[in-house]
């Protein structure tokens, strides 16, 4: 299928790595020219050269990358200074760190927020506008599966990341979705990232059971067996980026292997 989006412009965060990298080679592959953004300048460098072997060179799409941490307004502007212009926003930060609510302090949950929350809000009022004039956009906020059943050692992402998700509603649904801007939030359950492993870690400490037997646990409370990968996430992303995607607005898109036990 041709989704209908080569040549646009997208802005992935979190892009050196796992999810968001999944997200940018699933839009190369499609044509789009990718802007890709994370902290680390090398492991970030390694990404792109990746994404220009494996897909743009066949594509013909550019990718171009910036290091920084889009998470603080010196990032976002040395990215805008790169690309004002984007058709396509992939939000993407790294989640803050598991742990007991007892421990964390105040600085603790604005950082959250700031990373989880506030960045997204921001990306989105730097662009909306733009694909509102153009006539196409559409952005794509990785969340998590925890907003729609939240997980107890990660109260800081619970609580940040929902307040996306109100955001999100509200907004998706304004003047904007009659322009032809579609605004989503695409969930990921258990994916095989770094992500995982960390949160598994916090588990194992807490229990004081192997991170082994935790991931293989984990593993067995899925309906798939199994845990996801970068790739087809990324399909998913790209989907929801497309022109045929155009009637999925302000949703909360759930990608879990079928580990939640909801009907809704």
């Amino acid at each position: 299928m041709d989704l209908g989006i080569k040549g646009k412009w997208a802005l992935v965060c979190g892009a050196s790595k796992g999810l968001g990298l999944g997200c940018a080679q699933a839009l190369v592959e499609e044509g789009v020219n990718v802007l890709i953004v994370a902290r680390g300048l090398e492991v970030l460098q390694q990404a792109a050269e990746k994404l220009i072997a494996d897909q743009a060179h066949h594509t013909g799409a550019t990718v171009l990358f910036v290091a920084a941490d889009i998470t603080t307004e010196a990032g976002r502007a040395a990215v805008f200074a790169v690309r004002q212009d984007f058709d396509i926003v992939v939000t993407n930060a790294g989640g803050p760190p598991p742990g007991d609510f007892r421990d964390w302090a105040r600085e603790d949950w604005i950082k959250a927020v700031d990373a989880n929350m506030l960045t997204p809000i921001e990306l989105i009022k730097a662009t909306v506008d733009g694909m509102a004039a153009r006539g196409f956009g559409r952005i794509i906020n990785i969340t998590s599966s925890a907003v729609k059943a939240p997980i107890d050692i990660l109260g800081l992402s619970n609580g940040a990341r929902s307040g996306l998700t109100g955001f999100v509603a509200g907004v998706s649904r304004s003047a904007l979705a009659a322009q032809g801007v579609t605004i989503n939030n695409l969930l990921p359950g258990a994916f095989d990232t770094d992500r995982l492993k960390t949160t598994m870690q916090g588990a194992a400490q807490k229990t004081g059971q192997p991170i082994e037997a935790i991931m293989d646990a984990r593993r067995k409370t899925i309906p798939a067996k199994r845990f996801g990968n970068p790739e087809e996430f990324g399909a998913i992303c790209a989907f929801l980026c497309s022109q045929q995607a155009a009637y999925i607005n302000g949703q909360n898109v759930l990608a879990d292997g079928g580990a939640y036990p909801g009907a809704f």
